[in-house]
C-alpha cells in the first residue's frame, strides 16, 4: 500500500490512461483469481505499526525523516506528518509462533528506534491518537514532504473544493474545519495482514466483518482529540472525516473513500477490488509498462500496479490486498485496530479478531440473512463510540428474531470457543494462550486502553488544569506501555 510516484500534477491524459489500466487490471485479476489453487498454501501472519515521536515533554517532534536517514531500515516508514513513523514486520508462518515472533522484532524495533530518536532528545510511543495534540500540530507545515503525500492532499483537496468538517460529538462536542487533510495523520494504527486461501476470502472476510465491531469495542484506545473526550476509539470517525473529499454541494451518492464496506460480498475477493475500481475516482493515476492481461494469459503472475495503487487510496476498514510475491496470494488487512496501548494488547486484539472470525466462518452464510449489511455498519460505530458499553444487533440461527446485545454479553459466550478456532487455522496454543488471558482479564475489569485513559484523567483533573493531566496521564501511560504491561492490569 505504500507504492511511491515521482510525480505530483497529472494531467486529464493521466488520468484517462489510468482509468483504462485499471480496468485492464481488473481482467486480469479475474483470470488470475479463476486458476485452480490461487493463493494456496500456508497461512502467514504481518503486520504494521504506526507510532507517534514525541520530546520529553510529551509534545510531537517533528524528526520522522532524521531517524529514517539515521537508521537506514527498510522496514521503517514514513507517515504524511513529520512526528510519525511506520515500521513494518517481517511476516511469520501461523505456525511458527508468529505472535511471539512478532512481539519481539516489536520490543527490539521500538528500542532501536527510541535509540535513534535519542540524539533530538524523543521516543515512540504507540497510542492511536496523542492524547496531549493540538490543532496547531496539524497543518501543511506538519506534513512530510513527499511526492505521494504531497499529490494525495492535492488531489483529495480539489476534489473536495472546500474544507474538511469534523464533527464528533461524545461527552464533549467537537467542530471544525481544516484546509488540508493532515488531521488524518492523528491517527496511528495496528494493521494486522492475515493471508487467506481464495476459496475461503468471500466466508471469511464476511465473518471478519461481522466480528469486527467486537474487536474494536475491546481494543479502544483513543478517546481524546485536542482535549475533548469523545468517542472511545475517536479514530474511527476522525479518519473517515479527515479525508471525506465527497464534494459539500452534492448529496454524495458515492461511498467515503473511509468506510467500513457496502455490503456483504457474495463469491470472491474479486468484487472487492472491482467495487473499488467502478466506484472511485482515481488519486494517483501512475501507470507502469506492464501488460497485465498478456502476462495472466502467459500463466504469469501480475504486479497489478494501477490496481494495488487505486487501493491504497481507498480506505476499507478491513481491506483485500493482492500480494503478486511468488505466484501470488490474497490477505486481509485489518484496519480498525489503534496502535497501543502495549505490544500484547495489540497482538492480543489481532488473536481475538482472527479467532472469532474463523469460528463465525462455517455458520456465516446462514447467518447473513439475520443482519442485514446496514446493522452491521450501524454495530461498527456503536462500538467505535461506546466500546464495551455498546449494544450490538446480533444475528441468530434461530426462528427468534434477532436482538440487540451488550458487547461483553456476546464476548463472554464466543471466547470460550477461540482456542479450538485458532487450533485449526494451524496457531500454537503456546503462542496465543497468554493472549486469550489478556482478553479475558480486559473483559473481566472492563479496562481498555481508552477507559484507562479516561479514568486517568478524571482522577487527575481533581489537582490539575487540563493540560497538565494531559500531559501527566500521557507519562503514565508512556511508562505502562514501554514495560509491555497488559492494560488491564495498570493501576
Amino acid at each position: 500500500m505504500g507504492l511511491e510516484i515521482d510525480k505530483t500534477d497529472f494531467t486529464a491524459e493521466d488520468f484517462e490512461q489510468f482509468g483504462t489500466r485499471l480496468q485492464e487490471n481488473l481482467k486480469a485479476l479475474e483470470m488470475v483469481l479463476a486458476r485452480p489453487g490461487f493463493g494456496e498454501g500456508e497461512l502467514s501472519f504481518g503486520a504494521e505499526l504506526e507510532l507517534y515521536i514525541v520530546d520529553k515533554n510529551c509534545r510531537p517532534l517533528h524528526i520522522n525523516q532524521e531517524i529514517i536517514a539515521k537508521l537506514k531500515d527498510p522496514q521503517l516508514t514514513l507517515e504524511l506528518n513529520r512526528y510519525n513513523l511506520e515500521y513494518n514486520f517481517s511476516p511469520v508462518l501461523v505456525k511458527d509462533n508468529c505472535f511471539a515472533a512478532t512481539q519481539a522484532e516489536a520490543l527490539a524495533a521500538i528500542d532501536k528506534i527510541n535509540g535513534a530518536a535519542a540524539e533530538w532528545g524523543g521516543n515512540v510511543v504507540p497510542v492511536g491518537i496523542l492524547p496531549t495534540l493540538d490543532q496547531s500540530d496539524t497543518g501543511y507545515h506538519a506534513m512530510t514532504k513527499l511526492s505521494r503525500f504531497e499529490a494525495l492532499t492535492k488531489e483529495l483537496t480539489d476534489i473536495r473544493g472546500g474544507p474538511f468538517t469534523i464533527a464528533i460529538e461524545g461527552e464533549d462536542k467537537l467542530q471544525l474545519a481544516m484546509d488540508d487533510v493532515t488531521l488524518e495523520g492523528a491517527n496511528t494504527s495496528f494493521q494486522v495482514h492475515l493471508r487467506v486461501p481464495a476459496a475461503e476470502f468471500a466466508d471469511f472476510y464476511n465473518a471478519m466483518q461481522l466480528v469486527t465491531p467486537l474487536a474494536v469495542a475491546m481494543a479502544a484506545n483513543s478517546p481524546t482529540l485536542f482535549g475533548h473526550k469523545l468517542w472511545q476509539e475517536t479514530r474511527i470517525p476522525l479518519f473517515k472525516q479527515s479525508i471525506d473529499c465527497r464534494p459539500q454541494d452534492s448529496l454524495h451518492p458515492i461511498p467515503a473513500r473511509v468506510n467500513f464496506g457496502n455490503n456483504w460480498i457474495r463469491e470472491s475477493a474479486y468484487e472487492l477490488f472491482a467495487e473499488s475500481a467502478l466506484l472511485y475516482r482515481p488519486i494517483l493515476p501512475d501507470c507502469s509498462e506492464e501488460d497485465p492481461i498478456a502476462v495472466a494469459k502467459s500463466g504469469g503472475t501480475p504486479s497489478l500496479h494501477e490496481m494495488r495503487l487505486h487501493q491504497g487510496s481507498i480506505w476499507l476498514w478491513n481491506r483485500p490486498v493482492y500480494d503478486p510475491t511468488g505466484a501470488g496470494h490474497l490477505r486481509i488487512e485489518l484496519r480498525a485496530f489503534p496502535a497501543g496501548p502495549s505490544i500484547v494488547d495489540m497482538l492480543a486484539n489481532a488473536a481475538l479478531a482472527i479467532g472469532l472470525a474463523k469460528l463465525m466462518q462455517p455458520n456465516i452464510r446462514q447467518l447473513l440473512p439475520a443482519i442485514p449489511f446496514t446493522y452491521a455498519i450501524a454495530n461498527f460505530y456503536r462500538a467505535a463510540q461506546s466500546g464495551l458499553a455498546a449494544d450490538l444487533f446480533w444475528p441468530s440461527l434461530k426462528q427468534s428474531q434477532p436482538e440487540y446485545k451488550s458487547v461483553p454479553q456476546i464476548l463472554k459466550e464466543l471466547i470460550p470457543h477461540l482456542s479450538e478456532n485458532l487450533d485449526a487455522m494451524g496457531f500454537v496454543e503456546n503462542d496465543y494462550k497468554a493472549l486469550i488471558d489478556v482478553i479475558d482479564e480486559r473483559l473481566a475489569t472492563g479496562q481498555t486502553g481508552a477507559q484507562w485513559q479516561l479514568n486517568k484523567l478524571a482522577e487527575l483533573r481533581k489537582d490539575m488544569h487540563k493540560r497538565e493531566a494531559l500531559t501527566e496521564m500521557f507519562t503514565q501511560y508512556q511508562r505502562n506501555s514501554a514495560a509491555n504491561i497488559p492494560v488491564a492490569q495498570w493501576k
